[in-house]
């Protein structure tokens, strides 16, 4: 029998952001995509930043258990070794998954991120009576409901914060499945999904034979409020799969393929001024999900290989083109570049760090940077990185984060020890020093530059030793 292994706390996320200053960032980017429009007549007036802002008033609680790691948030105390959130208030438990966004696009995750709390929105549509939203404002449907006359209702894949995804058959397209993602009937869940719409139709028109591994929007509609948009459907995300593998890391050919893969698409959006700014593990889906199921002796347990590493981006819900108004915070927090924590400003190489973040996730199937905390999550990155340049901290508006010139870090503290418990330079986490180990390594050094300025570019990570074989294939092609 196979024994259940407990998630582990390193993958238990929490939404960093709060919506009043989320709809505030609609407004300055809805002026400043009209004014844009006037001045160059450009057809794109709604592209929206949807999370904006950070929570403040966070406490902090420190423990003696490493495997707990409490936060008070907004009435919430969570404690992110149980997967669970407490309403200090009303003393019920509502689970909380981290990955509430698009790898609930998938044909098998069929995991929910449930809100913690509920309330009646004064911002819905007028709508027939015959269509009811719950109190929420999702949409109560049933197994087999048509929608459009086109999309037959078969079953739910996931819900987060924007809404549900559901499998449907589409009659318009030969009974083809596809996920279909239904937003909620509230205004500024609408305004968010019409920004991603404008983009994914951009990168429709961009890439019409679909060379790059970015997903493809099949069709959108209104319903009756609710902004519904079709994909096509896809398997489990990167992240999902590795949770259900118990957490074992990629094979390096696999990280070389999906990397690849990876880089090519999120460079192809910088090369048409977009940043993706949510690059993550659960925003990266496979293809197709199946794998092989093997007995590991000296582990003693079953382990899942992919058949098929092939993989595509998705989620644009965040993309914001070069031109437009940038937030101050962007990133789910594992995956946040410092110049984002320090507030420098940030431009593509924000991607690039994240996509190195990623990588070294599947490299040892954990976050590299398990935190909440902004003050640590930079004590982190010098424990695995080296000192933070002087120049950036000099520059930083985060004064509190600095002393001196040097990070104001107490390394005796309770999360003093815990960095230097959970955290060792890059180096020492290679698992061989064969070539492909080395090469990898050399690449996530490189995409993990501090400096923004001096971090590798996606053009120059395709041009990496690491994947020379793909640069032999193509001159084989030419």
């Amino acid at each position: 029998m196979r024994q259940s292994k407990r998630t582990p706390s390193h993958r238990i996320w929490l939404d960093e952001y709060c919506w009043e200053e989320r709809m505030a960032s609609h407004k300055r980017k809805r002026q400043d995509s009209h004014s844009s429009e006037r001045e160059n007549k450009t057809r794109r007036t709604y592209h929206h930043k949807t999370f904006e802002g950070y929570i403040s008033n966070i406490h902090y609680l420190e423990t003696r258990n490493q495997n707990q790691r409490l936060e008070y948030r907004d009435g919430y105390l969570v404690d992110y070794s149980a997967d669970m959130t407490w309403d200090t208030n009303s003393h019920e438990s509502t689970y909380k998954d981290r990955d509430q966004d698009w790898h609930h696009y998938s044909k098998s995750s069929g995991r929910s991120g449930v809100s913690g709390r509920s309330g009646r929105s004064h911002h819905r549509r007028k709508r027939s009576r015959s269509v009811e939203d719950d109190d929420e404002g999702h949409l109560i449907y049933h197994t087999g409901d048509m929608l459009k006359a086109r999309y037959e209702i078969t079953c739910t894949l996931g819900e987060g914060a924007f809404g549900k995804v559901v499998e449907c058959i589409d009659h318009s397209n030969d009974g083809a499945r596809v996920a279909l993602k239904i937003i909620k009937n509230i205004d500024r869940y609408r305004e968010a999904a019409v920004s991603e719409v404008e983009v994914l139709e951009q990168l429709k028109t961009l890439d019409c034979n679909s060379k790059h591994a970015c997903v493809r929007m099949i069709d959108w509609f209104d319903y009756h409020g609710h902004i519904c948009i079709a994909f096509e459907l896809l398997g489990l995300s990167t992240y999902d799969f590795l949770k259900e593998n118990n957490f074992q890391p990629f094979p390096v050919d696999h990280i070389r393929h999906m990397a690849y893969q990876i880089i090519r698409a999120v460079d192809f959006l910088h090369k048409n001024k977009l940043t993706h700014t949510d690059l993550k593990p659960e925003n990266i889906l496979f293809i197709n999900s199946d794998y092989d199921l093997k007995y590991n002796r000296d582990m003693k347990r079953d382990e899942r290989k992919l058949k098929n590493p092939d993989i595509k981006i998705v989620d644009f819900g965040n993309a914001t083109y070069d031109h437009e108004h940038h937030t101050s915070v962007v990133s789910t927090r594992h995956y946040r570049a410092p110049e984002v924590i320090l507030d420098l400003g940030w431009n593509h190489s924000c991607d690039v760090w994240s996509v190195g973040c990623i990588l070294i996730e599947y490299y040892l199937g954990s976050t590299l940077f398990q935190t909440h905390d902004s003050k640590e999550h930079l004590a982190m990155m010098e424990r695995v990185l080296g000192p933070i340049p002087r120049n950036l901290l000099e520059k930083t508006k985060k004064r509190r984060f600095v002393n001196r010139y040097k990070l104001d870090w107490d390394v005796h503290s309770s999360s003093g020890r815990y960095v230097r418990k959970h955290c060792k330079p890059l180096k020492d986490y290679l698992a061989s020093k064969g070539e492909a180990h080395l090469q990898l390594f050399d690449l996530i050094e490189k995409m993990m530059e501090y400096d923004p300025a001096k971090r590798l570019s996606l053009e120059q990570a395709l041009r990496h030793p690491f994947f020379s074989c793909y640069h032999k294939k193509r001159r084989t092609l030419r």
